[in-house]
């Protein structure tokens, strides 16, 4: 098993991110998501799994800042979402970091540009972050695509590669869709204990994935998802619930 990772005591007051009561429709549809209640504290690793179309996409999309709740409470570093504007919620989304399934990777950047994209628009001198986006690089297995534009990179690459941009600026929280889906057994493992060291530096981080193996590699918080409902089990608590 991958050390152990972060672990603090659970209070209702403190987190990072707040569900009450959510519910999710798209237009007139069904609900996707319902009576969502649960946090996600600071230094927290959580994993969150279900059968594909159970609603975890819809859910890391809630937690991006990228979708409004159709109803219920979605608080987020101690701001209600409701109330806030599009410019508001741009501004709490720098402080998520996120690893899209699509990897989202700029075409007419390379590797090492797309990596530091991050640290470039938080206004950084590149000689401030060029050994670390070149180290992170290495460490992910693309020192030798450093120079390599994504059309030419292979799907594992280029999710390594988003894996590493979403990572460099450590940021509070840490979402990622199925971070492991194109790399073979090794590599995920190599990439979920970045995961894991990430968090020790005190990253709450959540995992999306389908590959229960990993569930088994770190002793973590589950939450699951069945036809739009929420389940939290928790390794350390006998009792499942929100919180």
């Amino acid at each position: 098993m991958i050390a152990r990772p972060n672990r603090r005591p659970q209070m209702k007051g403190d987190a990072l991110v707040r569900f009450e009561n959510v519910g999710l429709r798209y237009g007139l549809g069904p609900e996707v998501l319902k009576d969502l209640s649960f946090g996600i504290e600071p230094h927290s690793f959580q994993f969150l799994t279900g059968p594909s179309g159970a609603g975890k996409t819809s859910l890391l999309k809630l937690l991006f800042l990228s979708l409004r709740a159709t109803r219920g409470i979605v608080t987020v570093f101690d701001h209600d979402t409701s109330r806030l504007s599009k410019d508001e919620l741009s501004v709490l989304r720098r402080r998520i970091g996120i690893v899209f399934q699509d990897f989202r990777l700029l075409d007419h950047l390379t590797t090492y540009e797309n990596v530091a994209l991050p640290l470039r628009v938080l206004g950084k001198e590149e000689a401030s972050y060029r050994s670390e986006v070149i180290d992170l690089l290495e460490w992910v297995g693309l020192g030798e695509r450093i120079d390599a534009y994504p059309p030419i990179l292979s799907g594992g690459e280029k999710q390594r590669a988003a894996i590493a941009r979403a990572v460099i600026v450590r940021p509070e929280m840490l979402l990622a869709d199925e971070p492991t889906g194109n790399v073979d057994p090794p590599l995920a493992k190599r990439l979920l204990r970045l995961f894991v060291e990430l968090n020790r530096t005190g990253t709450a981080v959540l995992i999306a994935t389908h590959d229960l193996s990993l569930l088994d590699q770190v002793e973590a918080r589950q939450l699951v998802i069945r036809e739009g409902s929420l389940t939290v089990t928790d390794p350390h608590h006998a009792e499942a619930g929100g919180w």
